[in-house]
Formats: structure tokens, sequence, C-alpha cells
């Protein structure tokens, strides 16, 4: 795999865009539902859900999935069949994502704040293998140490990856 280099992320001005946002109403994820919001490489979409390249990635392969109603609760917010059907796609899209890429853990958390990105969604954040233990876990995550200048054509290519390997053999 290719070593991308990071680029500094400014956390104060992402956190004061997003819950500026937030106040208007504004939504990224149904803003990439309704196909008017770019720089993310949908991998997946079906009747329930949409899977997506995260546009400021840590990790390589990095890709975030949602439902495509807007909705706030992770689990309040759905049917006990709902929630297991979208855990269905995020099992399948993290199937995927580590077979695009070497992937010595996944992690898959669900994030979001109602102040900010509110729309429920889930991480599926692929560890690649030989990463030092205190760049593991949470610090694999976090911003602070930048994100990944990862090229367009690259992660175009990787996109294609996570699709063949979502249709399977």
């Amino acid at each position: 795999m290719d070593s991308y280099p990071r680029v500094p992320f400014d956390v104060a001005a992402y956190v004061a865009e997003t819950t500026a946002s937030a106040g208007r109403g504004d939504c990224f994820i149904c803003s990439i539902v309704a196909g008017e919001l770019d720089g993310h490489r949908v991998v997946l979409r079906d009747e329930l859900c949409v899977g997506f390249l995260a546009k400021w990635p840590t990790l390589v392969g990095y890709a975030l999935l949602a439902p495509l109603e807007h909705r706030t609760d992770v689990v309040g917010d759905f049917s006990e069949g709902e929630y297991v059907e979208l855990q269905r796609r995020v099992h399948r899209l993290g199937r995927a994502v580590a077979s695009s890429v070497p992937t010595e853990r996944l992690y898959v958390l669900a994030l979001g704040s109602q102040q900010g990105n509110a729309h429920v969604h889930w991480h599926l954040a692929p560890l690649p293998p030989g990463v030092p233990y205190e760049r593991q876990q949470y610090a694999a995550l976090m911003h602070e140490r930048g994100y990944l200048d990862i090229p367009d054509g690259h992660q175009a290519a990787l996109a294609r990856t996570i699709v063949r390997n979502l249709a399977g053999p």
C-alpha cells in the first residue's frame, strides 16, 4: 500500500463549520444522498443506506455508512429489524473495505453529535498492519495528526476496488 503524506487539519475550523451547518439545518449526509455534495466517493447505495469514502481520511480505505433517511438516534430511531438491516450493510461494507486494503483490525464506530453531524452514521476504519500500539485505536482516527493526502485518482481506484469487492467473486 502506498504511503501518503499527512496534511494538517484545522479542527477548530471544522467544528465551527459543522456546528454552523447544523444550526442552519444543513446535513452533509443528506446532501450526499441528494447528490448535491461532492468530495465523497460513494461505494454503496441501496434502498436503505449510502456508503462512501471519507473526504479527509486518517486511514486508507476509511469509509462511512448512513441510512438514507435523516435519523439522529443510533438505536432509538430504528426498529430492531431496521437496525439489523443496517448492520448487515455495515458488515458487508466492512468486509469489502478489509478485502480492498491491508487490514489488521477494522474499527467500526457510530459517531456524531446533535450539535453537528447529527445524521446517524457508522465509521469503518481499516487499521493497516504494523501500526505501533500508541497510534492505534482512537489515535488512528484523530485528525490532530492531520489527514492522509490521497490523490483523487488513488481514491477513485480504491472506490472501484471496494465496489468490486462488494459485488463478490
